[in-house]
């Protein structure tokens, strides 16, 4: 697809700074079951901008012609009843390519506008299943994104957080029932001064980052002046950012592909959950996603064996959110996870703010 006739969206890898959130993100692309990202952060910190470029960036999907689930030709598991019939019965299933879908969730959606509706009237009358698809059916294979998640109704996080969990949603009303695919990366973010989610539900969250606003002033007139060329003229400043683009997508789906064979050792496994123990961290969410990312890390470096440095990398975001246990405490900044990182894995302490953040950060792009 040439620039000029693709949606304008800030490419991905203009997005100056912010590096702990982009990789979070592109570790939840290469491997979905992570959970998805949870962002806190100051207003005005580029978080819609970066999540709307994570869309744009990947490649497009086949998706079987006409179907409102985004269904995948091959994949049993990312289909809905009717298409599997349908391949069932040895029917040819004609495809499009897609954009990989972005949908986002409003604050004052009904739980019907989330999980879809059935009409009960025509389902009695007639005998067949009348299913109006909603976000949740949208979303599948792609990204369903919720700004201000802190302030969303928990029953509605309930709910987002049990598709993204299983990967079906479910609808029965008056013992009719409707079951299809909801495959798809769940992101939320919020400001922390807004409100905080309750514990429960941000163990919930794959991976838990914090943006903050560049003091640097030489950093913020970059992002000045880079976005005052895309809103000036988008089509010269994506072709730009084109071949970057290409690049990065290219080692997304690298990764994606060589997730299957990365292999991480018992001693390893072993000393990320020696780390949960010391840590407190309830139940295994905690080992199970550090595993999952720095699995994920490994392979979008192009390595087939994971390495103390990638578990590193992602400790802190995987565990630092499930270190509350009371709903009036404040998420911690990640220097506990750190601490008892190192003296798990036998490192020195690092001493300042800079270097701490290396353990938990990497440069994308």
């Amino acid at each position: 697809m040439s620039v000029s006739s693709k949606r304008r969206v800030f490419p991905f890898t203009q997005v100056v700074g912010q590096e702990e959130m982009k990789l979070a993100l592109l570790l939840n692309v290469i491997d979905p079951r992570i959970g998805g990202v949870m962002i806190m952060g100051d207003r005005g910190t580029g978080k819609s901008t970066t999540i709307r470029a994570l869309a744009d960036l990947l490649p497009e999907i086949q998706v079987v012609s006409g179907d409102p689930y985004n269904s995948a030709p091959a994949d049993p598991d990312l289909q809905s009843d009717e298409v599997r019939e349908r391949a069932g019965r040895g029917e040819a299933l004609p495809t499009e390519p897609r954009q990989v879908p972005m949908v986002d969730l409003p604050l004052g959606a009904t739980e019907d506008r989330l999980c879809g509706t059935i009409d009960i009237e025509k389902a009695l009358s007639e005998g067949v299943r009348a299913f109006e698809p909603g976000l949740l059916a949208k979303a599948n294979r792609g990204l369903l994104y919720v700004d201000e998640v802190n302030l969303l109704d928990d029953h509605l996080v309930d709910v987002l957080l049990d598709a993204a969990a299983s990967g079906w949603n479910t609808v029965e009303r008056e013992g009719i029932s409707v079951r299809h695919p909801a495959r798809f990366v769940l992101i939320g973010s919020g400001n922390p001064e807004e409100g905080e989610l309750r514990p429960q539900l941000l163990d919930r969250f794959g991976m838990s980052v914090e943006v903050r606003t560049v003091r640097d002033p030489e950093l913020r007139v970059l992002v000045v002046d880079q976005r005052t060329a895309f809103d000036a003229d988008p089509v010269a400043f994506l072709e730009g950012s084109a071949a970057a683009q290409e690049a990065l997508q290219a080692r997304v789906v690298a990764a994606q592909e060589r997730l299957p064979a990365v292999t991480i050792d018992q001693d390893l496994r072993l000393r990320i959950s020696a780390v949960c123990g010391e840590l407190d961290v309830d139940g295994l969410r905690g080992d199970i996603v550090t595993n999952r990312a720095a699995r994920a890390l490994a392979a979008f470096e192009g390595r087939d064996a994971v390495g103390d440095d990638d578990v590193a990398r992602v400790v802190a975001c995987c565990l630092r959110h499930r270190l509350r246990k009371d709903p009036l405490e404040t998420i911690d900044s990640g220097d506990r996870v750190v601490k008892v990182f190192c003296q798990v894995f036998e490192r020195p302490l690092p001493s300042g703010e800079e270097e701490r953040r290396a353990f938990d950060l990497a440069l994308v792009g």
